[in-house]
């Protein structure tokens, strides 16, 4: 954990804690994570929230990886580890982590117009970004971690070179289909970070085998030659090298120096900056109106070939909407806002599919889409709105949205449809904007004098609203 503060426009890290838990250690053959495994993360967190205890709830950003991303039980373990933290947990994507790992280095490290390539090695997953500057152009989150290579190869603790070998092996294989995109660039900056390739630079530095800031790959067959040495992990044993790290590094060495010699890396330069760092810069990018998914959000629509004088005009009616009834629906956060408003300038996603059913098909693309900047959460929130804006109204969430957002969904969800369905016309004209009314479980619509007479097809759309929100627990009514 970082604690960073902005001081005369510069971020500032005030604090950092860490603490070594791999609880993708804990992921059993069955899938799920072992008790043993959550409850240190458990107490980790409990510590982390004492820390936390006095921040508002929008100056703290979690996240979670690879092993909440392929736990089956991360839904159930994430209930308790939100409560011991204090704070939302997002789970995220290997794409969007790469990203994250990205952005924390290159504001870690002097700037650069050149081409960055950055590899960090993770408990259950490696990431490989290549980027330009300080944005990233290719990115890859690989399931080959530390740990399950340590685990794999290495599962009597018996350090022999031909486990290293069946290990090396099998890192090559991972990393095979993609060396293409990251490799055969001459003038690359190649910057490593994170616990493995850290570890791995202190160790190398203290042994006077480099200097404490570069690897290469004589040096990790070097160090490859010590850890032999030892015959087990249990009497592993080198300055610079945590206990508990020594327990997976034999699995992470095996990695580095294939990522090196795959990729045709001569130097790895080490850097502090990952994903912590990253996923500050985020939320600071956020706060300052730099917001990755605004970003990701237009560029769909580009990809998409989303009609954007449409979707704006969607969401603006959605968004004047919200405002009138924020409070009574409990939806005065700003993620209520922006969710509308991406769904609203989203929802047309589908068409360039098929228009037969484009609501689902425009879900299935936001469900399933690498969205930087959207935690997994966020994006089965987006995928739950874009496939509730028109036809019947389905409450029941089939992309297991968090239960306490159910309402919030919903009612988001409703004015959609709303916004949509008044501007079914198309038109440059300026669409109505009625006054709304809400309690609980209902929505009155009031229009302008005459306005609904003159427009008797949306007469005909709302009466047709009317029973769809009925079938969902909510009364409409329109005057």
């Amino acid at each position: 954990m970082i604690v960073g503060e902005l001081r005369h426009g510069q971020l500032a890290i005030i604090d950092r804690l860490r603490e070594t838990v791999r609880i993708s250690e804990g992921l059993k053959i069955n899938g799920n994570l072992d008790p043993v495994a959550k409850l240190r993360g458990l107490d980790c967190l409990s510590r982390f929230g004492e820390r936390l205890q006095n921040m508002h709830a929008s100056s703290v950003r979690a996240a979670g990886t690879s092993a909440l991303r392929r736990a089956r039980d991360s839904q159930q373990f994430l209930v308790e580890a939100e409560e011991a933290l204090g704070h939302p947990i997002e789970v995220i994507s290997g794409i969007e982590e790469a990203r994250l790992i990205y952005s924390g280095v290159s504001h870690s490290l002097p700037p650069n117009d050149g081409m960055r390539l950055v590899l960090d090695i993770g408990g259950g997953s490696t990431e490989l970004i290549l980027g330009l500057g300080v944005l990233p152009k290719a990115l890859e989150s690989l399931h080959l971690g530390c740990v399950g290579i340590t685990e794999r190869f290495f599962p009597d603790g018996a350090l022999t070179r031909e486990a290293f070998e069946a290990a090396r092996v099998a890192a090559r294989l991972e990393l095979r289909p993609v060396k293409a995109y990251f490799r055969d660039n001459p003038d690359i900056e190649a910057i490593g970070t994170s616990g493995t390739i850290n570890s791995t630079a202190r160790v190398a530095g203290m042994l006077g085998l480099t200097d404490a800031n570069q690897l290469d790959a004589e040096v990790l067959e070097k160090l490859i030659e010590r850890v032999l040495g030892f015959g087990e992990i249990a009497f592993l044993s080198l300055p610079g090298l945590s206990e508990r790290r020594a327990q997976v590094w034999p699995g992470g060495l095996s990695i580095l120096v294939e990522l090196l010699a795959v990729l045709r890396i001569e130097r790895l330069q080490v850097s502090d900056g990952a994903l912590r760092e990253g996923l500050l810069y985020d939320q600071l990018g956020r706060l300052q109106h730099e917001d990755a998914r605004e970003r990701t959000v237009r560029a769909m629509q580009m990809r998409y070939n989303v009609d954007q004088l449409q979707a704006d005009r969607v969401a603006e009616l959605a968004l004047t909407m919200l405002a009138q009834c924020r409070q009574q629906w409990q939806l005065d956060t700003p993620l209520a806002g922006s969710m509308l408003e991406w769904s609203a300038l989203l929802h047309e996603i589908g068409l360039d599919i098929a228009h037969d059913g484009y609501q689902r098909h425009g879900a299935y693309i936001a469900a399933n889409a690498d969205m930087p900047g959207f935690p997994s959460a966020e994006q089965k929130l987006l995928a739950f709105l874009i496939a509730r804006q028109r036809r019947s109204l389905e409450t029941r969430s089939d992309n297991q949205l968090p239960a306490e957002w159910q309402d919030f969904a919903l009612r988001l969800a409703i004015l959609l449809r709303v916004a949509v369905l008044l501007n079914r016309s198309r038109s440059a004209r300026e669409s109505p904007m009625p006054l709304i009314s809400v309690s609980d479980d209902s929505l009155h619509l009031q229009f302008p004098a005459e306005w609904l007479e003159s427009n008797p097809l949306t007469v005909t759309d709302l009466n047709r609203e009317r029973e769809y929100l009925r079938g969902a627990g909510y009364d409409l009514t329109f005057e």
